[in-house]
């Protein structure tokens, strides 16, 4: 009996849509890396939208702000990490468990590499774009979206829809969080939430045709 074929990760009504919001977004983050390469304080934008190296949030909207910190951070990174790959393998998703860490791996390598080309700084010597968190946040959050818009079998607009909320709801919550408590300008976090917005679309691509002609290959070898 011949097992259905995996479901793709990045589905096929929405590659058009997608990888045009991503070469958008690649560009919006060279722009901006341009813009503020080798500075040291905030921009114009950054100032007109608040004063980002002074903490602006008082409790208790200031411990929301940590508690969104934190799931940015190594340890809670890992543990969402973790628990979406856990789901995956639950639902036997193999191909999603692998997205997922495939994601994860080319934001947090994409925004660390970026940051030491840009060199842009806050308090002192910390790089600060893009922003690693608010990269990582929308990465997964698009994601689950991408997982969720095959599972559901939702068309191209309803699917874009769907993904470009999570990315825009998961962007804007740890992104305040990361500029609320003084660790990234504004920009910062605009260029992490594009950095997300450029890899991830392409990295499910990737994962989808290396997936595929492995798949083809052991039907090949059965034959």
């Amino acid at each position: 009996m011949t097992g259905r074929p995996a479901p793709a990760m990045l589905p096929p009504s929405l590659r058009v849509w997608l990888g045009l919001i991503a070469a958008l977004a690649a560009l919006a983050v060279i722009v901006l890396g341009v813009l503020y390469a080798g500075h040291d304080e905030p921009g114009t934008v950054d100032r007109w939208i608040i004063q980002p190296t002074a903490d602006s949030v008082r409790p208790p909207w200031r411990n929301v702000a940590l508690a969104m910190d934190f799931w940015g951070e190594p340890a809670g990174a890992a543990t969402l990490v973790a628990a979406a790959v856990a789901g995956c393998l639950l639902f036997r998703r193999p191909r999603a468990a692998v997205l997922i860490v495939a994601g994860i791996g080319t934001a947090v390598a994409t925004t660390t590499l970026l940051k030491s080309l840009v060199g842009r700084t806050i308090h002192g010597d910390n790089l600060s774009y893009p922003s690693g968190h608010t990269a990582f946040a929308t990465a997964l959050a698009l994601m689950v979206a991408l997982l969720a818009t095959g599972r559901l079998g939702l068309g191209r607009t309803a699917g874009t829809l769907l993904v470009l909320a999570a990315a825009l709801v998961a962007g804007a919550a740890m992104g305040w969080a990361q500029v609320s408590l003084g660790a990234h300008y504004p920009t910062d976090v605009l260029g992490g939430w594009c950095t997300a917005l450029a890899v991830i679309p392409a990295t499910a691509w990737l994962v989808d045709r290396v997936a595929d002609r492995l798949a083809d290959a052991g039907r090949r070898e059965r034959h």
